[in-house]
């Protein structure tokens, strides 16, 4: 069963929101940053996604 979508309190490095959605789909957070970073080099809302997840996504505590 997969984890809630959260993110955690441990191993984030600016929000936290790669390593939440690492855990939530059960991969590395740092796979999840390098795939974050690739998607940058396309033309997208990446940033403005990733600053709405870490509103969004609740703080694990």
């Amino acid at each position: 069963m997969a984890s809630s979508l959260v993110r955690p309190s441990n191993n984030r490095w600016i929000g936290g929101v790669c390593a939440g959605l690492a855990r939530r789909f059960g991969i590395s957070a740092n796979t999840m940053r390098l795939i974050f970073v690739l998607s940058c080099l396309l033309p997208g809302p990446q940033v403005l996604i990733y600053i709405a997840l870490w509103f969004i996504m609740p703080s694990e505590r």
